[in-house]
């Protein structure tokens, strides 16, 4: 771990935070039905839910929130940010959408016609699986061994089984394959990188069978930025030059702008060189998002994100970015917390399968964890396992498990401080005294699809 990078920025306004009491917090949480995303977010003391349009943005960006042009039709903003990703991906085609669900929803069904109905990937993580479902494909997840051993000391878990993936192509036959994904960095297993060597090798896959190669990027700049310090080759390129290279072996992407971007709001489609699937995203941008020129955002919005696509991929802000996860992490690791590692980017991955193993992946370990740190200390965190991941089987009724159970504690960007991080790890110290005490939970109410969001549960 390299030295911890102070925050490259001053803090110029404040939110308050309402502290609540252990006995408030506990009967909050069973009013919300067990499940922490149910909880309103005036009652949490530390918000580590998720990093999706949660950061703070920057001076830079307010000030180019005034130059939004709201036009409806041809607006500048729009322009302006084209520009932007010319610049920084080298495609040809951009669509801005509201955020990355949308950009899914106008993508996908394209590339599932006639018979391709399957979809390969790292990992697709909830909402993409959920979409490639909804589009009516089969989807399947090849990460490489060492992502499912959270001890294992491995620089890139996000990468995916080339040759798995290779296998299964042969097996289906590469003419009924919509797409390989990559989702960068690999959120469902940790927020792991993937390494450059791995998407070349995905990518001349992907050309030998003639299948579409996408790239799900979310947290490109942070995978670029531990391309740049775990891979050989790459310490003297800057953070421009990796993405570039990145985005040049894939066919398209889509991006929830909520994450690197460090905007509140928005998202993109970008196609590198394909006309007809240009034209089949407009048709779908129209009737879905708006018009073309603002994709369900307001030209404000266009504008802070133009400017956070740049300020995203400065070194400086990712290494203090990512610095501060990765203190976190360790802190965690030191004291016996389990967790994925080497520490991801965007968070820590708990590996709640490890520290709960009284409670089966059907009695939901990572919402155990959740609930009682949230009861405990205020501290929200995400379910990444069976809760979340996991599904229903609808031939057999029964709970089909995610590979991992993880509690995410997925850190917002330049919203806390190091001493909000002190104190997430002094309330895992009170967990650890209890943990054998700990017991599952079960739903009682969901919904069959994407159930995290809004299921009830009781505990066990």
């Amino acid at each position: 771990m390299e030295a911890f990078a102070m925050e490259p920025f001053k803090i110029k306004m404040v939110e308050p935070i309402r502290i609540t009491s252990r006995e408030e917090r506990a009967g909050i949480l069973e009013e919300a039905g067990y499940n922490t995303a149910l909880i309103r977010a005036d009652k949490v003391l530390i918000d580590l839910c998720t990093d999706s349009g949660t950061g703070a943005m920057s001076s830079s960006q307010w000030a180019a929130m005034m130059l939004g042009d709201e036009s409806y039709a041809g607006a500048a903003s729009y322009y302006r940010l084209l520009d932007v990703c010319r610049e920084i991906f080298g495609y040809k085609f951009f669509q801005p959408v509201h955020q990355g669900r949308a950009a899914e929803n106008v993508l996908f069904e394209l590339l599932f016609q006639g018979e391709k109905k399957y979809a390969i990937s790292n990992a697709f993580f909830d909402t993409t699986r959920a979409h490639a479902q909804f589009a009516g494909a089969q989807v399947f997840d090849f990460p490489v061994k060492e992502a499912l051993d959270s001890e294992a000391d491995y620089p890139f878990k996000g990468n995916i089984d080339v040759d798995a993936a290779e296998a299964k192509i042969k097996e289906i036959g590469p003419g009924k394959i919509g797409f390989i994904i990559m989702t960068l960095t690999n959120n469902a297993l940790g927020g792991q990188p993937v390494s450059m060597q791995n998407m070349k090798d995905i990518s001349a896959v992907a050309r030998k069978y003639g299948i579409t190669l996408l790239i799900d990027a979310a947290r490109f700049a942070e995978n670029a930025y531990f391309v740049k310090q775990r891979e050989a080759g790459y310490r003297d390129k800057s953070i421009a030059e990796i993405v570039r290279e990145t985005f040049q072996l894939a066919d398209g992407f889509t991006m929830s702008a909520k994450k690197d971007a460090i905007v509140n709001i928005g998202g993109l489609v970008g196609i590198k060189d394909n006309p007809d699937l240009e034209r089949g995203v407009i048709g779908r941008v129209i009737p879905y998002e708006g018009f073309i020129t603002y994709g369900g955002l307001a030209g404000r919005d266009l504008e802070a994100l133009a400017v956070g696509l740049k300020e995203g991929m400065d070194y400086d802000y990712l290494k203090y970015r990512v610095g501060q996860v990765e203190r976190l992490g360790h802190a965690l690791r030191e004291m016996g917390v389990p967790i994925q590692y080497p520490v991801g980017g965007h968070g820590v991955f708990v590996d709640a399968g490890k520290l709960l193993p009284q409670i089966p992946a059907d009695e939901f370990p990572g919402v155990a964890l959740a609930n009682e740190l949230y009861v405990d200390a205020g501290v929200r965190g995400s379910e990444i396992g069976s809760f979340c991941l996991g599904y229903v089987d609808p031939k057999t009724g029964k709970e089909v498990p995610a590979p991992m159970e993880f509690l995410r504690l997925a850190v917002p960007r330049r919203v806390y401080t190091q001493s909000h991080m002190d104190y997430v790890v002094d309330a895992f110290r009170g967990i650890l005294a209890k943990k054998n005490k700990l017991k599952g939970y079960k739903i009682v109410w969901q919904l069959p699809i994407l159930r995290y969001f809004t299921a009830r549960l009781k505990p066990l």
